[in-house]
């Protein structure tokens, strides 16, 4: 169960992922020189996985897994446009892709395949549904508001599967210390180093909001800190409180340092040049230390070693905010962009007080 990080009564609305409601476009982290030995395609896809949309290239090409690059998976149930690569040797046999749910929109060349990661985040155009006119202006205003404040970087439920409930065979997996077999373990076992963040998250902003909402002796009585502690928390200008031995990342995805300043780093923080990182625990991962570790040591597990660990930035900004809201059949379509690895979903639970797994599913 998450906490969420916003004081706001629930915003009512519906939301239904689907082709027709949800797109998404990757927005590219670099140009393509046009010149190389490799395509670099355009594709929109409709109601596909990336996964599926890689096999069809594979089969209709005939090239190995390994030549064919991407830079982000994407929601099957949507619209989306994201690139791949290829060997330029390929492109004359594009012509047997005829399944009219992919559509190729641009074809460039460049010296480089794709690689994971390589993108510089993702625009999102969503359709909610069932929202009075009040709760679209309040949607507005939140969501602006956002974006100066930010957001907490929770992994979505579509990460845990058609049960929410994958992270327990990953977690089975992961403690039966046999060497993973194929993609699928992998995934599984993933899910669990997500599910352990987002229990982390939760705490974290958890132990934030005690410390906003309470005096400086309430929160050092629930909290169980020391009150200069509290006070020292208490001058952070950012929601989200840090700690000394924090892991913190330029903002959005850079360089990783330990932090030691827990004041200065937080001003740094406010101006969105820094941002906290979470533990995805496994193999080599980088640890916080001191009091930061103390927090994040309970959501740990050193018995993960099959997948490398990493740590993944825990909070932060949407941009481009826009919306348009129909009266008469009461529709709000939002625009927004986040960082790569960030999910649409947890944006609009954020505002909305509510999970948005589909009943079927929960």
């Amino acid at each position: 169960m998450k906490t969420y990080a916003y004081e706001h009564d629930p915003v009512a609305f519906q939301f239904l992922q689907s082709v027709e409601r949800f797109f998404v476009e990757e927005m590219p982290l670099f140009e393509p020189s046009g010149k190389g030995n490799f395509l670099l395609l355009d594709i929109k896809k409709y109601d596909l996985s990336t996964w599926r949309l890689l096999n069809i290239f594979k089969e209709a090409t005939g090239a190995d897994d390994r030549e064919i690059g991407y830079a982000g998976l994407k929601d099957k149930n949507a619209s989306t446009i994201q690139r791949i690569s290829l060997p330029k040797k390929y492109e004359k046999v594009l012509k047997n892709i005829t399944t009219d749910r992919i559509e190729i929109l641009d074809k460039n060349y460049n010296h480089l395949p794709l690689k994971i990661g390589q993108l510089a985040g993702n625009k999102f155009e969503i359709i909610l549904t069932n929202i009075s006119t009040k709760d679209a202006e309040r949607f507005d205003t939140i969501a602006t508001k956002m974006q100066d404040i930010g957001i907490p970087n929770y992994f979505g439920y579509q990460r845990f599967g058609e049960d929410g409930k994958s992270w327990q065979q990953g977690k089975d997996i992961a403690h039966s210390q046999k060497r993973l077999k194929g993609a699928k373990e992998k995934l599984l076992v993933s899910a669990y180093q997500s599910h352990l963040f987002n229990q982390w998250l939760s705490q974290r902003i958890n132990l934030s909001k005690v410390v906003s909402k309470n005096d400086t002796q309430q929160a050092a009585s629930i909290l169980k800190y020391p009150v200069e502690l509290i006070k020292d928390l208490k001058k952070q200008p950012q929601f989200f409180k840090l700690f000394i031995g924090e892991v913190l990342a330029q903002y959005p995805q850079g360089k990783q340092s330990f932090s030691k300043d827990a004041y200065y780093d937080a001003m740094r923080f406010q101006k969105q040049e820094v941002t906290p990182t979470g533990m995805l625990c496994g193999d080599k991962v980088t640890r916080a230390f001191a009091d930061a570790r103390h927090l994040e040591e309970p959501h740990d597990d050193d018995e993960l070693i099959s997948l490398r660990g990493d740590r993944r930035v825990a909070w932060i900004w949407s941009k481009d905010f826009s919306s348009t809201y129909d009266k008469n059949s009461q529709r709000l379509t939002v625009k927004f962009t986040l960082p790569k690895g960030s999910y649409a979903t947890s944006f609009l639970e954020e505002i909305g007080k509510q999970s948005l797994l589909p009943e079927k599913k929960r």
